[in-house]
């Protein structure tokens, strides 16, 4: 069996931090390099630990350990809660299993990692925050990644609205655009299925943008006007079927039960309003995300395909030489930076995930709430189920519920 990675050199003498993650694929994989490299890049409080990864089959699940580094696999999530050399679960499964599996975790004493969205409804997410307070108050933490936070240009951006550099905000304009879906052809996943996904591009793609268009404004969103659309409503099933589905002869098609985009405006609670769009149909967009927001003093703007880099315009200056600029976020006191490359080396999607690591690993050691902390995933799922009630009443404005 091999032996749990961990940092090297002074890093080996810390306490550990032994992290058992659910989930191999896509996620898996994100998280796995980031619990593999924060202890490498960062002077952490506690040596991360990847001592088992847990899948259904058996084949992939050993073949995805031995890739990434982890030391043991298993097939069952509870028999990863009940190990004695994991203190941390990580979630990195579909929507449908968050709640079972992060209840089952905080009982067991563990700490918990959960990908977004939180849950796949209010009740569930209520159910997973009442949860981590009880277990916060046995020293026990949770948090939900919303990954988007750790980019060192979006972090600056944070800091510098909370300067107040843009001054009172009155609008946030915010896309998230996918094309992956866009051939009828593409065969049914579990992200089509509301049972398992919860919703479609509204949850997978919206939960992002409705997080971070909060976290950069700095509070929360009062109510929404929404519409979503499924273009295709049916979609061939793959050759080994879909879990819950039996596999059926060639040219068999199932439903698809989630939304394929969502639309909808929105209204902060001082009054600054908003526009969201999300969907896995914008023709030839693979993973764009801008965010832009404009406040009485100035403007910032975002672009996830330009993740080193921020757009500031100085609405203070003189008419004549004010505009946007460009700010090349890669200086060593930019947020995150400090552990990379010199001025200039850019950094990628997946150094969102190490900054994850990171600073959960300091909220551990420090004994402090994590953030975004589950109640702030609970605040994001009510945004997604307000957004659902609008749209089915036909765009009627939707307050949030506090």
């Amino acid at each position: 069996m091999a032996q749990p990675q961990q940092s090297e050199g002074e890093g080996a003498d810390k306490p550990p931090l032994r992290v058992g993650m659910v989930g191999y694929a896509f996620m898996g994989a994100a998280h796995s390099q980031g619990w593999r490299t924060a202890g490498r890049v960062f002077d952490l409080p506690r040596q991360p630990v990847l001592s088992a990864i847990c899948g259904r089959d058996p084949d992939a699940v050993r073949a995805a350990a031995d890739k990434h580094g982890w030391a043991a696999a298993e097939t069952d999530w509870r028999a990863l809660i009940a190990r004695d050399d994991v203190d941390l679960v990580d979630i990195c499964t579909p929507g449908d299993s968050h709640a079972d599996i992060a209840v089952a975790a905080l009982a067991a004493g563990k700490h918990v990692l959960c990908e977004k969205p939180l849950a796949n409804s209010v009740e569930e997410a209520e159910k997973m925050t009442r949860a981590a307070e009880e277990a916060f108050a046995r020293g026990q933490l949770a948090m939900v990644g919303f990954n988007y936070r750790r980019v060192p240009a979006t972090a600056l951006a944070r800091n510098m609205i909370a300067e107040g550099r843009v001054g009172k905000l009155r609008h946030v304009r915010v896309a998230y655009l996918q094309d992956w879906l866009v051939d009828p052809g593409f065969p049914l996943t579990w992200r089509l299925r509301k049972e398992y996904a919860g919703s479609g591009a509204l949850g997978d793609l919206g939960a992002h943008i409705i997080d971070l268009a909060q976290y950069l404004a700095g509070e929360r969103l009062a109510g929404v006007s929404a519409m979503t659309e499924t273009f295709v409503h049916e979609r061939p099933l793959p050759a080994g079927g879909v879990k819950g589905l039996s596999a059926v002869s060639a040219g068999g098609t199932a439903p698809v039960t989630v939304d394929d985009a969502a639309l909808f405006t929105a209204r902060f609670a001082s009054g600054a309003l908003a526009t969201f769009e999300a969907t896995r149909y914008a023709t030839g967009r693979k993973n764009a995300l801008r965010i832009e927001l404009n406040g009485d003093k100035g403007a910032l703007a975002f672009d996830l395909e330009r993740l080193n880099e921020l757009s500031y315009h100085d609405g203070t200056e003189p008419g004549t030489h004010a505009g946007f600029r460009r700010i090349l976020v890669t200086e060593p006191d930019h947020p995150y930076l400090e552990g990379w490359w010199p001025p200039g080396h850019g950094l990628g999607y997946e150094h969102s995930f190490v900054h994850q690591a990171r600073d959960l690993v300091h909220a551990v050691a420090e004994g402090r709430r994590p953030d975004p902390s589950f109640a702030d995933g609970l605040q994001v799922q009510r945004v997604l189920a307000a957004v659902e009630e609008s749209a089915q009443k036909n765009s009627v404005y939707t307050p949030i519920a506090v």
